[in-house]
């Protein structure tokens, strides 16, 4: 296939926003990329321009996306790059767009703790209580479909007596 297939490490710069659509869930960010390089005049390393992308994750990695993605969070995305042309209230808009495979958190800068999530579960992705407290209180309002389920012992193996 002609496609443009991108790998970009940035930082999600909006709360992704999750819907359920007909075609399915999909959630959707926008993440800055900003580029770094070292100045040997000053021998320091300097920022240069920041680029602005949206990302559109589908199915279950939107489902995921929405349950573990939030803003300042540094990420890297991978996919299908799409530039759209359009005409809005008497201005010409040029977006660029990319249509995620995988994301992930960039463990160059920080931790993150993996949990597995079964098909068809949505519930699984939720954080446990611990977790939760250290997101934003936005997140918690979006995701109001699963609250109050109990779901941390269907991801959490529990230890086995010894002897």
């Amino acid at each position: 296939m002609n496609e443009t297939l991108v790998t970009v490490v940035g930082n999600v710069a909006t709360t992704p926003v999750y819907r359920e659509l007909p075609s399915g869930p999909v959630a959707r960010f926008r993440l800055a990329v900003t580029a770094r390089y070292y100045d040997g005049a000053k021998s320091t390393w300097t920022d240069g321009h920041t680029n602005f992308f949206t990302v559109w994750a589908w199915r279950a990695l939107g489902t995921n996306v929405q349950g573990s993605v939030s803003v300042g969070e540094p990420v890297i995305v991978q996919g299908r790059l799409k530039v759209r042309d359009e005409e809005r209230g008497g201005q010409h808009w040029t977006s660029a767009d990319i249509e995620a495979v995988a994301i992930g958190h960039d463990l160059s800068r920080g931790t993150a703790a993996f949990r597995r999530v079964g098909r068809g579960n949505p519930a699984l992705t939720e954080p446990t209580q611990g977790q939760a407290q250290g997101r934003g209180q936005e997140k918690e309002q979006s995701r109001s479909q699963v609250q109050g389920d109990d779901v941390s012992g269907l991801w959490e193996k529990k230890p086995e007596p010894v002897g």
